[in-house]
C-alpha cells in the first residue's frame, strides 16, 4: 500500500504543477509551483515532531494502549498539520490566483481545499477502521453470524463491506464539488495533497502490523515460547486494525487523483478557457461527477440494506430451529413434529419489517 500512495502523491503533484503552468498569476511567481513540495515537506517536520511527542508523553503499558497511542498520532498530526499546511500557501503563493476557477482565489482558498482533503481522509480512515476492528459492532455482527453457519456469515460480510462505502463516497463527493467550487480542477488537486499529507505517520502506522506479524513469525519458528508469541499477536492486531486507517486514505486519495490527472490532461489540451465551454456530458462538472460516485454507491447502499434483512432473518431461523431441535430431539427421527408456526412466524415479521 506504501507504494500506491507514493504514486499518488507523486501524481497529484505532477497533476498540480500542470494545472499551474495555466495560472497567469505564476508567470511572475515561479516558486507557487512548488507550493506541494512545501505542503509536504511541512508536514513531514509536524509528523516527526508528533512521533517525537507521542513517544516520550505516552506511557504504553498494557497492549490496549498501543491501538489507541497510534490512533492519537494520526489526530494530532491531523490538528498540528492544519496550520502548517497555512503557513505554506502563504508563504509560496500568489496574494491573488487568478484563471483556475471563475472568480479570483487567494492562498486562503487553496489552504481550505487542502484541509477540507484532509479532514475527508480522517473520517474515510476512521469510517474504515470502524468497519474492520473488532472493537466495533459491525465486526462483531459477522462474529456471532459465524456461529450460525457460512451462510449468514456470507450475507452479513457481504453487506458490511457494501456499506462500508457509503460514508467514503459521500465524503469524497462533497470534498469533489467544495474544491472545485473555490480553485476549479487545482482545488480538487490540493485536496488530494492535504488527503496525503500526513503519508509520513500514516504509512508508519500501516507498517506496525506487519512488522509486528514477522516477529511472530521469527519467534514461532525460534521457539521462543507461547508468551512471546501472545505478545506479538497482541501487537499484530493492533498494527492490523490501525492499518485500516491507511488504507482508507488510499481508498480517497485514489478518487481526487484520479480526477485530478483528467483534468490536467484537459487542461493541457484544451485550455481552461475551452474547457467550459463543453455542451455535452463534462466529466470535470463536480456535480456530473459526484453524482457519478453517489449513484454508483446506491446500489450497493441498498443491496446492503436487504442482505442484512435477510442476514438477520436468516440468523434468527438458525437459532430457532436449533432450538427446537435441542429441546426435542425427537424432530430428528420424525418421531415429533417440529413447531412450523414460530418459524414461519419469524419469516413473517422480517417480510413486513
Amino acid at each position: 500500500m506504501g507504494s500506491d500512495l507514493f504514486g499518488s502523491f507523486a501524481e497529484a503533484t505532477c497533476a498540480s504543477f500542470v494545472i499551474c503552468s495555466t495560472s497567469p498569476s505564476f508567470y511572475f511567481n515561479p516558486a507557487a509551483i512548488y507550493y506541494p513540495l512545501l505542503l509536504s515537506g511541512l508536514s513531514l517536520v509536524v509528523c516527526i515532531f508528533v512521533t517525537f511527542i507521542a513517544t516520550i508523553a505516552s506511557n504504553v503499558d498494557t497492549f490496549e494502549k498501543v491501538q489507541d497511542t497510534l490512533k492519537w498520532q494520526l489526530i494530532l498530526s491531523t490538528i498540528f498539520i492544519i496550520p502548517a499546511l497555512y503557513l505554506a500557501a502563504h508563504l509560496s503563493l500568489p496574494s491573488e490566483i487568478i484563471g483556475l476557477s471563475p472568480n479570483p482565489a487567494s492562498p486562503f482558498h487553496a489552504w481550505i481545499c487542502t484541509v477540507i482533503g484532509l479532514v475527508s481522509g480522517v473520517i474515510i480512515g476512521f469510517v474504515t477502521e470502524y468497519y474492520t476492528s473488532h472493537s466495533y459492532s459491525p465486526v462483531r455482527t459477522v462474529v456471532e453470524a459465524c456461529r450460525t453457519g457460512a451462510a449468514t456469515n456470507v450475507i452479513y460480510g457481504l453487506a458490511l463491506g457494501q456499506k462500508s462505502s457509503i460514508i467514503p463516497t459521500i465524503c469524497i463527493a462533497t470534498s469533489i464539488i467544495s474544491t472545485y467550487t473555490l480553485l476549479g480542477n487545482w482545488g480538487i488537486c490540493l485536496a488530494a495533497l492535504g488527503m496525503l499529507s500526513n503519508l509520513s505517520l500514516g504509512l508508519t502506522i500501516d507498517a506496525y502490523g506487519p512488522v509486528s506479524d514477522n516477529a511472530g513469525g521469527i519467534a514461532e519458528m525460534s521457539n521462543l515460547g507461547e508468551e512471546t508469541r501472545r505478545r506479538t499477536d497482541a501487537l499484530d492486531a493492533a498494527g492490523n486494525t490501525t492499518a485500516a486507517i491507511g488504507k482508507g486514505f488510499a481508498i480517497g486519495s485514489a478518487g481526487l487523483v484520479s480526477l485530478s490527472l483528467y483534468g490536467a490532461f484537459l487542461y493541457r489540451s484544451a485550455g481552461p478557457n475551452q474547457i467550459h465551454k463543453i455542451t455535452n456530458v463534462d466529466l470535470t462538472d463536480p456535480i456530473v461527477l459526484s453524482s457519478l460516485l453517489i449513484g454508483a454507491m446506491l446500489p450497493y447502499a441498498f443491496s446492503a440494506l436487504c442482505m442484512e434483512a435477510v442476514g438477520s432473518a436468516a440468523y434468527e431461523m438458525v437459532l430457532e430451529v436449533r432450538r427446537q431441535l435441542r429441546e426435542n430431539p425427537a424432530i430428528r427421527n420424525n418421531t415429533a413434529k417440529p413447531d412450523h408456526n414460530a418459524c414461519v412466524a419469524i419469516a413473517t415479521k422480517a417480510s413486513l419489517g
